[in-house]
């Protein structure tokens, strides 16, 4: 599925003056396509003239990436700009393809990776050339997601047609075939009679009131790691915590996929090399329910990196047989675990049968009475702990900051008041209270604008998966609240890490570079909210085509995007409305102002549904 297209395109007798034009055009038009000295480079369009090669995704390529039914350009009568008319389809076995976590690109492009490490399952991103063009069909017989809450417990088969996991952990409950749906009963590995008991259990077992794990809104955001099909998460939302569920595309694919389908945040991430795409201090509850992983190899740096992530007094709810279990090598293990946790600082909160319960300190103290040379050690003084794109893991303990000395602990007052009291990390970027609010205020009124532009196209449960494609301080999604949604806010990885006051606010995100292709699945966000993005990364000198293919990708048919720019970005995404096959809903001046808000237009997109089965209908749950 690269870059390039059908070798039908061939057929196509162009005049050698319309070649020489249209070459001359396409210097000029990258040359200053938002800006005078904006260029593009490495686009889908840069490689559109090509003919089609294959990269062998299988030993029956046939180098075809979809069928041409127009020119991929054309002049308009009266115009002297290029317009994309349509893009290929690409081939149906591509229907799930995640470009940058894509195992087919890493056997073919054989890199040298260690396997157990898991760097496989890490992201690995194509290089230009060989990045798709091409527009990622539904599998045959799609149909539009099944609404929240019932997608919850019921999805339709045919839009993850996979039932392998339903056989092999048919013992389990993790889900049912139940004729043209998936069923979730709400078992998981280690709670097979439902999430929803074992999470009272968990609550029990800690003493919070009532067996309600959110303490009085005291936890907020978790951590599952090892997430399954996110039953666990899923039931946590009933109890006001919003976990962010996380798993590999290993060898239970599609288990992030199942996830996201029935509206559960999700995302696809590792515990390998590189540190987990969250700001330090992140998340108040960590969970592992039989997730596999050795924690203590390598110097315990996978259990240091949760650690990382983890809040003062946050929580680690480890559920596994090897806790006490009988077994020589088993009881081993369980012994050093032990072992490095309390030179972690770690105190065991509750234990019963197969589940124990650690929390971290509420400061420094700890780390600062150990025996000299005790490991592992504290990070340098000089390591950055919301570093996190593409940066290493460390087998260290990442201490405290002075404001959590000081306050003894996060500092952070209890949800729903978490979400719109400013937190104490707005001082790392230099941010008022009043700059807050004011800012609250703003996306308030911006999102009441976007919702009525948006008017009878969606009703109260349209929405479930909305992205924030550049989510500054998490105002737009605090002003969903009220909403049946959840937001993944997206930081980019070149800006202010505005992700840890999202974190500290009670939402959850993950930071990225639009550069490259997001770790999820097709067709999981039912709304993609972008704010300057196409702006951004015209600068960094990214291509704003390759963006608008990622953006087709992730969003789901019938989805709507929010872009939010200036009146040349606007502009040029229009142009390919056609192409890929979305409608113009409303577009409209934004608020006036005299900042850099200034020239900024609302256009709202939606994405229509289209299958490569004609006999295929469209049916809404």
């Amino acid at each position: 599925m690269m870059r390039g297209r059908d070798g039908s395109q061939k057929k196509h007798f162009v005049p050698l003056c319309f070649v020489v034009l249209f070459l001359v055009f396409l210097v000029l038009y990258y040359g200053s396509f938002f800006s005078p000295r904006g260029q593009h480079t490495n686009s889908a369009f840069d490689y559109g003239s090509k003919i089609s090669k294959s990269i062998g995704w299988s030993s029956e390529d046939t180098g075809e990436v979809g069928k041409l039914e127009e020119p991929i350009v054309t002049l308009e009568d009266g115009e002297d700009i290029v317009i994309s008319k349509s893009f290929p389809v690409c081939d149906d076995r591509h229907s799930e393809i995640i470009p940058c976590l894509d195992r087919n690109y890493i056997y073919q492009s054989r890199l040298k990776l260690d396997l157990s490490l898991m760097e496989h399952y890490e992201r690995h991103c194509p290089q230009p050339e060989r990045r798709f063009n091409c527009l990622i069909p539904p599998p045959p017989g799609y149909k539009v997601p099944i609404k929240w809450p019932r997608s919850r417990d019921e999805v339709w088969q045919a839009n993850i047609p996979h039932t392998h996991l339903a056989h092999e952990k048919s013992d389990q409950n993790w889900m049912v075939v139940k004729g043209d749906k998936i069923v979730f009963p709400g078992g998981g590995t280690h709670f097979h009679y439902g999430a929803d008991k074992y999470i009272t259990h968990l609550a029990n077992m800690l003493n919070f009131k009532d067996n309600i794990l959110n303490n009085e809104g005291r936890l907020r955001t978790v951590l599952d790691v090892g997430c399954g099909v996110a039953s666990f998460g899923g039931y946590l939302l009933s109890s006001d915590i919003i976990a962010m569920s996380l798993a590999p595309n290993d060898v239970h694919q599609n288990q992030i996929q199942f996830a996201l389908e029935r509206g559960i945040p999700a995302y696809l991430g590792v515990l390998g090399t590189k540190r987990l795409p969250y700001p330090s201090r992140s998340f108040d509850f960590a969970h592992c329910s039989r997730c596999r992983i050795d924690w203590v190899q390598r110097d315990g740096i996978l259990l240091l990196e949760l650690d990382r992530v983890l809040r003062a007094g946050g929580y680690f709810a480890y559920s596994s047989p090897e806790a006490y279990a009988q077994d020589e090598e088993d009881l081993r293990i369980w012994k050093q675990m032990s072992a490095l946790v309390s030179r972690m600082c770690w105190k065991i909160a509750a234990k019963k049968n197969q589940t124990v319960v650690w929390v971290k300190p509420l400061t420094n103290d700890c780390y600062m009475n150990r025996e000299p040379g005790t490991q592992p050690p504290l990070c340098r003084s000089d390591d950055d702990p919301d570093a996190v794109w593409g940066v290493p893991m460390e087998a260290c303990i990442t201490p405290y900051s002075e404001q959590n000395q000081r306050d003894g602990g996060s500092g952070l007052v209890p949800w729903p008041s978490r979400l719109t009291t400013p937190p104490p990390r707005l001082s790392d970027f230099g941010i008022s209270r009043d700059m807050f609010e004011k800012d609250m205020e703003i996306w308030r009124q911006r999102v009441e604008t976007y919702w009525g532009l948006l008017g009878e196209k969606i009703q109260p449960n349209t929405l479930r998966n909305v992205m924030d494609m550049k989510a500054n301080m998490g105002s737009f999604a605090a002003a969903l609240k009220d909403e049946q949604v959840w937001v993944m806010n997206v930081v980019p990885e070149d800006g202010p890490n505005t992700l840890k006051i999202i974190y500290d606010r009670g939402l959850i995100g993950s930071v990225h570079d639009w550069c490259e292709a997001y770790s999820t699945y097709p067709r999981t966000y039912d709304l993609l909210h972008a704010w300057t993005v196409f702006s951004d990364i015209e600068k960094k000198g990214c291509s704003p085509e390759d963006l608008l293919i990622e953006i087709d990708r992730i969003l789901r048919p019938t989805g709507f995007m929010i872009v939010r720019d200036k009146r040349p970005a606007i502009e040029f995404i229009k142009r390919y409305l056609t192409a890929f096959h979305w409608e113009s809903v409303a577009a409209t001046e934004a608020e006036p102002s005299s900042d850099s808000e200034e020239g900024e237009i609302v256009l709202v997109i939606q994405k229509q549904l289209w299958l490569l089965d004609e006999n295929a209908k469209d049916e809404a749950a």
